[in-house]
């Protein structure tokens, strides 16, 4: 059966990941007077380093699956923060993409119930599979009439259709590995060692 893209990651627990919310901005520095001049430009993405606890092989071959599936940067799969799939605001009434064309760094929302909140560093996401994508929200946000404008990052990829469903449990993004090579070590306990760098497949 032909592989499809994107994967789902091992149900079995990460260790540890990193993420990194990387932005493109120039930088001219003066070295007579150390004056700044800064340009910031549209390129931004998430990056992630992702650790996996020892484990033998039954579960470690479930990733190694994975990740050899992809054949390097080619394919490309799912992944969220672990420890931010439950939002820090009540996210009350089924959230959905407020009027179509929205483009930049704010999404309007409706669909929100009572005094719905957003705090700031919940992740929202839009789309599923192979268009999922993953925002954070920057600031803190109140439904007022059932609507709100997040502030998110990064910038919206597209402009998403009014009335899609804004995900706000378990969020995911769109990822490739950051390496064609997929490595594992195996220890003297047959106990097997791995880990990954990931960036946004945009």
């Amino acid at each position: 059966m032909p592989i499809t893209y994107p994967l789902s990651i091992p149900t079995t627990g990460i260790r540890s990941i990193s993420l990194r919310a990387r932005n493109v901005v120039g930088a001219s520095i003066s070295p007579f007077t150390g004056q700044q001049q800064l340009v910031r430009h549209q390129g931004a993405w998430w990056e992630a380093d992702v650790s996996l606890p020892p484990m033998k092989r039954p579960d470690a071959e479930e990733w190694i699956g994975m990740l050899t599936s992809l054949r390097g940067r080619w394919g490309t799969f799912l992944i969220g923060d672990p420890a931010g799939a439950a939002p820090r605001g009540t996210w009350a009434g089924t959230p959905l993409v407020s009027g179509a064309g929205q483009t930049g760094e704010t999404l309007a929302v409706d669909g929100f119930s009572g005094g719905a909140t957003a705090k700031r560093g919940d992740y929202v996401q839009i789309g599923t599979g192979g268009s999922a994508r993953l925002y954070k929200v920057l600031a803190d946000a109140t439904a007022a009439g059932g609507a709100m404008t997040l502030d998110i990052w990064p910038r919206l990829r597209e402009s998403p259709a009014d009335n899609a469903v804004v995900v706000t449990t378990s969020t995911v993004g769109l990822f490739r590995l950051a390496s064609n090579d997929t490595e594992w070590s195996v220890d003297e306990a047959s106990f097997y060692g791995l880990s990954f760098g990931a960036v946004e497949a945009i």
